[in-house]
């Protein structure tokens, strides 16, 4: 069967009887069967599960459900019960959780049906999805390139044409990178309006779960589950949940955009630059007024990030020794058992911890972690004054669209250069959307980012529903 193309769609077909969660679920891993061979966007299909869940949906729907029957693919460091999560890495290859994310419990509670667990670089660490233990995922518009990190298996999911939703997390743009790239919608929420629990932990004061689609209403109604307070997240916030999808009419008269010019610079691409002025033109024939900004600090975003955020994960990541988590090696002393457990890390991750480990050591704490953290709020004051005078600040997602698999795995700076508009948003807690707008040469997709006031992620979406009405975006070739 085909589809509806929306989850707003299958869940009205659900709901109505005129189709069955079964022959959606169905539909969904034929779908991800015939395409995933090629893209590895998933890690693990649970279609036993999946089927069981959607045959349970429909003798028993639950009432007045969101996502009725829609199915949903979750990355893999996102914790499910029964259900195999690895976080892309060999030490957890065999992890089986005892208990699901907080997210996983609301999006069951909303109807969903999981289908599976997606691709991603090793503990969230990566920004091409070339860094995953088992293999890298592919670019749906050309399987030559990245599709981005490092949520890139969510994000080719809902590219793909293999779910109509996904989730991701973000610690410093692993989310709208590679939605740019792909060509969906990608937002990270505000910091705290997600919970965290069940997340497998990267950088704890960045890190965000948050959703991919193919449309603003899609994201909206996603958004809507999954936002609110979690007491078992002693971070997530009381903050109103509002209906997302109120404002979603186009009409943008009265919004400000902030355009931080100086932070777009010689190392964007023309194609991206053009896409971006494209985007911004829709913004104000919707009826948006556009004003030059300044981000003073913001330039500074990718070194400060790359010292907390690897500090954070050096602190992280020592619990995965074998004895409270990781598969253990076998060896003839406890020291060598420690060693031959955490060789398992992979290179990019290595590089972080030795990283992290550094700054926070005796000596070198004051010179690089507690600088870096004055920065950080530097960059937050930053933002907090431009919100004074605008209401949303738009850059490029990213600097280039997708580059070829296996071009920057020897040039890690290259690599953390692709999140050099994403970073901030993470380090100032804000909530920010990446929104296709065309193709570039060789028909690869380009975003437009835009950036929040703290739990406003209302007008994130209602300014993306402007642009995609306007510039809707061509689906991948199946």
């Amino acid at each position: 069967m085909t589809l509806p193309a929306s989850a707003c769609e299958i869940r009205a077909d659900v709901a109505a009887r005129r189709i069955s969660a079964v022959d959606v679920c169905r539909a969904t891993l034929d779908s991800i069967g015939k395409r995933d061979g090629s893209l590895h966007a998933f890690l693990h299909v649970d279609a036993e599960g999946a089927l069981a869940r959607a045959a349970e949906l429909d003798r028993h729907p639950p009432p007045d459900a969101p996502l009725l029957g829609v199915p949903v693919a979750l990355k893999d460091n996102i914790c499910t019960a029964g259900v195999r999560t690895t976080a892309g890495s060999r030490v957890l290859e065999n992890y089986v959780p005892p208990y699901s994310a907080a997210v996983v419990e609301r999006l069951t509670a909303a109807g969903a049906v999981i289908v599976g667990k997606t691709n991603c670089d090793e503990f969230a660490m990566g920004s091409s999805t070339e860094h995953s233990a088992f293999g890298p995922t592919r670019n749906p518009w050309d399987e030559t390139r990245i599709p981005g990190g490092s949520s890139g298996g969510s994000a080719v999911a809902v590219a793909g044409g293999m779910v109509p939703l996904s989730l991701g997390s973000e610690t410093g743009g692993s989310i709208r990178q590679p939605s740019a790239l792909c060509g969906v919608l990608g937002l990270k929420p505000t910091y705290g309006r997600v919970s965290r629990f069940g997340l497998i932990a990267f950088g704890s004061s960045l890190d965000q779960i948050g959703p991919f689609a193919r449309s603003a209403r899609d994201m909206a109604v996603l958004m809507r589950v999954l936002a609110g307070r979690d007491a078992r997240d002693s971070t997530s916030a009381g903050a109103e949940v509002p209906d997302y999808g109120r404002r979603l009419d186009g009409d943008l008269a009265g919004l400000r955009v902030g355009i931080p010019r100086a932070l777009i610079g010689d190392g964007v691409e023309a194609p991206v630059r053009e896409a971006f002025e494209r985007g911004i033109g829709e913004l104000q024939e919707a009826g948006a007024v556009t004003r030059e900004i300044e981000l003073p600090h913001a330039a500074l975003a990718i070194p400060v990030y790359y010292l907390v955020a690897n500090a954070e994960a050096s602190s992280n990541l020592a619990r995965f020794d074998g004895v409270r988590y990781g598969t253990r090696a076998e060896a003839p002393s406890v020291i060598e058992m420690y060693y031959r457990t955490r060789a398992r890390f992979g290179a990019e991750v290595k590089r972080r911890i030795m990283i992290g480990t550094f700054v926070l050591s005796a000596g070198y704490y004051e010179a690089y972690y507690l600088k870096a953290q004055k920065v950080r709020a530097l960059i937050r004051q930053d933002y907090d004054r431009a919100f004074a005078d605008v209401d949303l600040v738009a850059l490029p997602t990213t600097p280039t669209t997708a580059f070829k698999l296996g071009e920057r795995l020897d040039d890690p700076l290259q690599m953390y250069l692709s999140d050099v508009f994403t970073a901030a948003a993470n380090l100032a807690g804000l909530p920010a959307i990446s929104v296709p707008v065309g193709l570039g040469p060789g028909r690869l997709p380009i975003g437009l980012q835009l950036t929040g006031r703290a739990f406003d992620e209302e007008t994130l979406l209602r300014a993306a529903h402007a642009i995609e009405s306007r510039l809707p975006m061509p689906r991948p070739a199946p």
